[in-house]
């Protein structure tokens, strides 16, 4: 049967002694993206509240990345130190050669790629660690997984959302990620239905287990709405809908335009959507709202801007085709806004339909219109929706130190 941890195992290590763990991941905030991935960080932080933990923060790498500067991500990359410290972890940057725009067929190749660039590490980590924690399935985890057996280890996968919907499912890292997971001690999921996809990829029931996310619930709770608005600049008056996220078309970001052209041809200026991101769809949306569409595109902002922007709104939009369970409608229901958000991955799992938002199918923007004015029509109870949301991540952390204990069990 799936485990379901409760957070509130402490069982020390090794006679008494704290857990020691090695984190393997390519999504990690760093010097160049210090947003980038947030939960991953708080999560990490608030285990080293119980554990000993150290992350391989893995970035990419070309030859040649350091005269492309910063023209590329690459070249941007280039300039992490080898070593770093940040929120209190011990950092390392190894650099793993990448093959870019792999795609379904090719993203095998990544594998031995990304262990090549831990190899060099490999001798500096002996006996320094109790279990390795692969966060992402492919090819971080399947990396952890071919490291923890050098290093005689037990390792965990932690799935998020992407790596379990598409990249698990690509012909060339089907057969990888099988293997990865049917060989961890444990494998976390952030979702119920996560869950079950984890399995049909191969993961022994037994040992896949929940692991939800947390939320900072000082940073996110209920504000004055007015206040926020007049601090951010938005109208008092309209109907404010902000959504949070890279800004790509798997968000179902032109959607929501279309949907916006709909609604102000109805009731024009009735309506403000914020975006608050970054991505290869900015100029686009950038153009949109110059042509007269009403988008404030925000760009990149830190979790106290977020919170502040969310304060601001009368509901989170979130129409993406694909997910797992995004921090941000936790974080939306935290500071007491409703959620409009697509039926997919991990979402109905934290959104119930009519009591904290409404859910729509992904890629319709005509039912995407009738839940954005009914969401922004009636009144909803911000106690309600606070508590729906998660507990902070220190529970979050108590539930991922006592999995990574079990993979240690299981193991021994």
């Amino acid at each position: 049967m799936r485990r379901e941890l409760p957070g509130t195992t402490h069982s020390p290590s090794r006679g008494g002694e704290r857990l020691r763990v090695l984190a393997v991941t390519r999504i990690f905030p760093n010097r160049v993206e210090p947003l980038a991935c947030p939960f991953q960080r708080r999560q990490l932080a608030a285990l080293a509240r119980l554990a000993d933990v150290n992350v391989l923060g893995v970035v990419p790498w070309v030859p040649g990345a350091s005269l492309l500067g910063d023209r590329a991500r690459v070249g941007k990359l280039s300039r992490l130190p080898a070593e770093d410290t940040i929120d209190g972890l011990a950092v390392s940057h190894p650099r793993a050669p990448y093959l870019p725009l792999a795609g379904p067929w090719l993203a095998a190749v990544n594998g031995p790629l990304y262990l090549a660039g831990l190899a060099p590490h490999l001798a500096a980590l002996r006996r320094r660690f109790d279990v390795v924690l692969g966060a992402w399935l492919f090819p971080d985890a399947w990396a952890a997984q071919k490291l923890a057996r050098a290093l005689g280890l037990p390792y965990a996968v932690k799935a998020h959302g992407t790596d379990v919907n598409v990249i698990a499912r690509w012909p060339s890292v089907r057969a990888l990620v099988r293997g990865t997971l049917r060989g961890a001690g444990v494998v976390i999921g952030v979702s119920r239905p996560m869950l079950g996809a984890l399995e049909e990829l191969g993961a022994p029931r037994d040992r896949v287990t929940l692991v939800p996310n947390g939320v900072d619930r000082a940073l996110f709770q209920p504000r004055d709405r007015a206040l926020a608005r007049v601090s951010l600049g938005l109208d008092t008056r309209a109907k404010v809908l902000v959504y949070v996220g890279r800004l790509e078309k798997e968000k179902g970001l032109l959607e929501l335009c279309d949907a916006l052209v709909s609604i102000e041809a109805r009731s024009p200026g009735r309506f403000k959507v914020v975006l608050v991101g970054d991505g290869s769809l900015r100029e686009a949306l950038e153009a949109r709202r110059d042509a007269g569409l009403p988008l404030v595109v925000a760009g990149a902002r830190p979790a106290e801007d977020v919170a502040r922007y969310l304060a601001a709104s009368d509901a989170l939009v979130l129409p993406s085709w694909a997910e797992g369970t995004p921090n941000v409608v936790l974080e939306a229901l935290a500071a007491g806004r409703p959620v409009v958000a697509t039926r997919v991955g991990g979402i109905p799992d934290v959104v119930e339909h009519e009591r904290t938002g409404l859910l729509v199918p992904p890629r319709d923007a005509r039912l995407l219109v009738a839940a954005i004015e009914q969401v922004t029509s009636r009144e909803w109870s911000e106690d309600e929706l606070t508590r729906a949301a998660p507990p902070g991540w220190d529970r979050s952390a108590e539930a991922l130190h006592a999995a990574l204990q079990r993979a240690r069990l299981v193991h021994a």
